[in-house]
């Protein structure tokens, strides 16, 4: 079977199942595992699926989340001020992840100008930002998700296996009072989550907005954030939480702790 039969059968298949396991996959096209993660990778290119831990989904999994070049249109004085704001809580020497995602993005401008810190990153964007930037800046190796322009995968996440970070910076799709934070896609909240656990002080940044917003994948309860910031006081509900949790509240108004 040639590569673009084999290819058609894997989407036929995922617009029947919506999901299938590797293993299923391999048996059912007769191929080696090398040859089929050839053709999972090309089909993710081109948007045909989505590869997740020992499978795959189709690609109507990513249906409602925007494009990198829409979110960045969104809310851009919030991403401003909450960069500013987040900015303020680097100390000097610090190693520092920031997440891929545009008001993540804000910050990373902002602390590539320091010449006294070292950044982990796996945002592209931020990647290009760099020729004019005076921090050390080093890049996840991995897979490029085009709608984000994050580097994931298996990749980045064993660069993660090694490393430590003093602080790290990430974003969300969507936030609840009792979940935590949430976001679209399999591969980033597994970035997430692991950036999160090999961190001394982890902070969200997130605006308002995102209360409001429903994402399906969970990948952090905020007892995993040491701090939040954010542009508005968020529910009574959730500054009760935070503040029981012994999460760090800090508003563009001004910082508090919650």
């Amino acid at each position: 079977m040639f590569a673009h039969e084999r290819q058609l059968k894997i989407t036929a298949l995922l617009e029947q199942r919506r999901q299938a396991g590797v293993i299923g996959l391999q048996r059912e096209l007769g191929v080696s595992a090398a040859t089929l993660r050839r053709d999972l990778a090309h089909l993710q290119r081109v948007g045909k699926l989505v590869r997740t831990h020992g499978g795959v989904l189709h690609a109507a999994f990513h249906v409602g989340e925007p494009a990198f070049e829409r979110k960045a249109r969104a809310a851009t004085k919030a991403k401003s001020r909450l960069a500013e704001l987040a900015f303020a809580l680097v100390p000097s020497g610090a190693t520092v992840f920031v997440d891929a995602g545009t008001t993540t993005l804000e910050l990373g401008r902002l602390l590539l100008e320091r010449d006294d810190l070292t950044i982990f990153t796996n945002s592209l964007p931020l990647l290009y930002v760099r020729r004019a930037g005076k921090a050390a800046l080093i890049s996840l190796g991995g897979e490029m998700r085009e709608i984000s322009r994050a580097l994931v995968g298996s990749l980045a996440m064993d660069w993660l296996s090694h490393l430590r970070f003093d602080l790290v910076f990430v974003g969300a799709s969507a936030l609840d009072a009792m979940d935590g934070a949430s976001t679209t896609e399999l591969l980033e909240a597994a970035i997430k989550r692991e950036v999160i656990a090999r961190s001394r002080r982890a902070i969200l940044l997130a605006d308002y907005s995102k209360w409001t917003q429903r994402a399906p994948i969970g990948f952090a309860a905020w007892s995993a954030f040491s701090d939040f910031v954010t542009d508005r006081l968020p529910s009574p509900a959730a500054c009760a939480a935070l503040k029981r949790l012994r999460v760090k509240l800090h508003t563009v108004a001004k910082s508090t702790s919650a």
